[in-house]
Parts: structure tokens; C-alpha cells; sequence
């Protein structure tokens, strides 16, 4: 499971996936910008974004465990990658809005860079396949020569 490249991929791309559930997403300044009232907002207190890391994570953990059945793993990895950037529009359109009363954190990137993992290992899993099926194709032509 360990040995292909696209397997890392998965794994850091559900580590940042996860890591937000302990992160903040903004703070929220005071009057006029001061910082004497701060108050934090994280991903895991606003439920549709816990319902949202908590699914993208499953989907995540599926394409990890699934790496037996390689068109699976690769279909999971695609939905994932596309409900990742779904995810990283929403986020984008909330500090579009929010941009004045709020600093936001780093980790408002981190579904963006989890996509493009995402979408490597799909990529690689599909270049896998195709090696695995060329391969079973010209064992099968030197059979049927002989």
C-alpha cells in the first residue's frame, strides 16, 4: 500500500484535511480593528463546515483503504478533489464577504492544496492501471502466439 506514490499523496492530503479540525479559519477583530476583543472561529464549530471536513475526510479515508480496487480508488479521489474545491469556493466567497471584520487563517488554503493531491493520485493511479492492463494485454498476445 505504502510503496506507490499516490498512496502518500492521499495520506498528506487527508492529514491537511484533518489538521482543520483543530485549526481556526478567522478571527474575528474588534471595533475598529483592535485586538484587545479577539474572538476565533474554527472549522469544527460551524456545523456545515464539520459536516463538510467530516465527509471529506471519510472520502479520504476511503481512497486510502480502497487500493485494491484501483478504479474505485481513482473515481473516490476525482469526487474527492472536485468536493475539496467546491469546499475552497465556499471558503473563498466567505472571505470575500468578510474581508473587512476578519483576518483569516492560512489554513483557508488547505482544501485547495489537498484538491491538487488529490487530483496527482488520481492521476497516478490511473497511469498504474494502464501499465498493469498494457502489461496483462502483452502477456496475453505472446500466449495466443505460441
Amino acid at each position: 500500500m505504502w510503496q506507490r506514490i499516490q498512496t502518500l499523496y492521499l495520506a498528506i492530503a487527508t492529514i491537511l484535511v484533518a489538521s482543520m479540525f483543530f485549526c481556526n479559519f478567522a478571527t474575528i477583530l474588534g471595533p475598529e480593528g483592535s485586538t484587545e476583543t479577539l474572538k476565533y472561529v474554527e472549522y469544527g464549530k460551524f456545523k456545515p463546515f464539520l459536516l463538510f471536513l467530516i465527509m471529506l475526510i471519510a472520502a479520504n479515508g476511503i481512497a486510502l483503504a480502497s487500493f485494491k480496487v484501483r478504479m474505485l480508488q481513482m473515481r473516490v479521489c476525482i469526487l474527492t478533489a472536485i468536493l475539496l474545491i467546491a469546499f475552497q469556493a465556499w471558503i473563498g466567497i466567505l472571505v470575500l464577504q468578510h474581508r473587512e471584520e476578519m483576518v483569516f487563517s492560512f489554513t483557508a488554503v488547505f482544501p485547495l492544496v489537498a484538491a491538487i493531491l488529490d487530483i496527482l493520485a488520481a492521476r497516478n493511479i490511473f497511469i498504474d492501471e494502464a501499465i498493469v492492463h498494457a502489461a496483462s494485454h502483452l502477456r496475453g498476445s505472446r500466449k495466443k502466439r505460441k
